[in-house]
């Protein structure tokens, strides 16, 4: 018998549960909008409700801009009363009151790198099957211009593309009956879809990376260097030979191995290492980056009279209002029908409510602004490195809001302030222990060894360790890995590899 006793029951019991309903999400998504999102989401709900319009400023503003401009398209007064009780269903409402559907302007997309590479390959006097292997390398080649796989690698996916392609034309010529033809046939297709072999890759490759960028299908760092002096005139150079032969110890800074190999002074491989230095490591970047990207910030902080001031940079945003005309009819609730009353209640609230959810979006980024500059005054008068740890935790219980409410201010979010247009996230950060008692944060602390580090002695640099002694004169405690990590994140290379000769 079988011990497990599966059975479907049923059971009553009392729990209580905390859901969020739909307007409690869309005011944390208009918590969580930047500030050019918000503008458009704002354009769309005046589109859509008819109980929305702007405050008399904005629309003096848009009447001056069709005076200005001579609009002689304006309509006569709008029958508000007309509209409500006969123009629900969309097929009575008349053209120009229709809902239109708001379209983001979409920037013109720019050329690809593997668009550019293209665009050369088919410059080039070669045949057909010529350019099917090209096109199939620059298919493998990366935003970095590297090539990420081996030309066996190549071959393999094209051939098999190949041996489809000739099965699927194989069914077609099975079906001719006259033999002449037939064999015509066949043979056509056995040109057009016979395998490529190494030695046609090996062939192609070298003639795609003239192309530019210089550097461009290497399958190394070294290969594009050296594909880079090349295309200078540079391949009988000390540079070329050092390169070419003694990789590992360039890349490593062992400058007296590679000079006791040659020859030569250690400053002469110092002096090479200089003019490698000045060559592209990733020349696809230049056409795989990223588009450029406008920053409007959501707040600003200026000091007034020795004082930091917090505003919203809200200007561009349209002020809403309950529209005074709809506000009139809908009262007349005995015009109306049920139907028509739904709708009406139904608009009504949601305008009220979108009203009520921007003023507290507005307050609540105020609140959350106001405290970061009370905190991280010193930064604002003396700099980075009085920058104070801070953590979304902190900022919550001094203004009585829920963590994720502050993650979701913070979050793209930014401020013009006198030092400059700054992240929110950027004034949160870990704190270090100092000699005083007081916290410093990891960001002021990263600031403090890049300043060493571009002020040492390149003949003999700071080591860590010497970097974590110099820190505690300034009373700041901190361990040696912990230097290490956060040179790592600077992009500082270890004391030995900074080393000049």
């Amino acid at each position: 018998m079988n011990p497990l006793n599966t059975r479907i029951l049923q059971n009553q019991s009392l729990r209580q549960e905390m859901k969020a309903n739909p307007r409690l999400y869309q005011a944390m998504e208009l918590l969580y909008m930047p500030l050019l999102d918000l503008q458009q989401h704002l354009k769309m709900e005046l589109e859509g409700n008819p109980f929305l319009e702007m405050a008399e400023a904005d629309l003096q503003e848009e009447v001056e801009l069709k005076e200005d401009g001579k609009d002689e398209s304006a309509e006569d007064d709008v029958d508000w009363e007309d509209i409500l009780l006969e123009g629900f269903d969309t097929g009575e409402r008349r053209e120009q009151y229709e809902v239109r559907d708001f379209f983001q302007p979409t920037p013109v997309e720019s050329m690809s790198l593997r668009d550019h590479l293209y665009d050369q390959l088919r410059m080039l006097n070669i045949t057909e099957r010529e350019m099917r292997l090209g096109e199939e390398i620059i298919g493998n080649v990366n935003d970095a211009g590297m090539l990420t796989c081996s030309l066996q690698d190549v071959l393999s996916g094209l051939n098999d593309w190949l041996t489809d392609m000739r099965d699927t034309a194989q069914i077609e010529i099975d079906s001719i009956t006259d033999k002449e033809e037939l064999k015509e046939a066949q043979d056509e297709v056995n040109e057009a879809f016979s395998p490529y072999d190494i030695s046609e890759a090996e062939t192609m490759l070298p003639i795609i990376q003239t192309f530019e960028p210089a550097g461009i299908a290497a399958r190394d760092l070294q290969e594009s260097l050296l594909i880079q002096l090349r295309i200078l005139e540079k391949h009988d150079t000390k540079t070329y030979r050092i390169i070419d032969t003694h990789f590992e110890n360039l890349i490593n800074h062992r400058w007296p191995e590679i000079a006791i190999d040659l020859g030569i002074e250690s400053v002469e491989i110092q002096s090479v290492a200089d003019e490698i230095s000045k060559l592209d490591p990733k020349p696809g970047l230049k056409y795989s980056a990223d588009p450029e990207r406008y920053i409007i910030p959501d707040l600003i902080v200026e000091k007034i009279e020795g004082e930091y001031m917090v505003f919203v940079n809200d200007t561009s945003l349209p002020r809403l209002r309950i529209s005074e005309s709809y506000r009139n009819v809908a009262s007349e609730k005995s015009n109306l029908k049920s139907e028509h009353k739904a709708f009406i209640s139904k608009k009504l609230n949601s305008a009220t409510w979108m009203i009520q959810a921007i003023e507290q979006r507005r307050q609540t980024m105020l609140k959350v602004m106001g405290f970061i500059v009370e905190r991280q005054l010193d930064f604002f008068e003396l700099g980075i490195q009085h920058l104070k740890p801070l953590t979304l935790r902190e900022v919550a219980d001094h203004i009585g809001m829920h963590e994720s409410t502050i993650s979701r201010v913070t979050n793209e979010k930014y401020v013009q302030t006198p030092r400059g247009v700054l992240h929110l996230k950027f004034f949160f950060s870990s704190g270090l222990p100092t000699i005083t008692g007081e916290g410093i944060s990891a960001t002021g602390v990263k600031d403090k060894v890049r300043k060493l580090v571009y002020n040492e002695n390149p003949l003999k640099p700071l080591t860590d360790q010497k970097i974590v002694e110099l820190l505690k004169e300034d009373g700041i405690k901190i361990a040696r890995r912990t230097i290490a990590k956060y040179r790592d994140q600077l992009g500082i290379l270890p004391a030995r590899m900074r080393k000049r000769v």
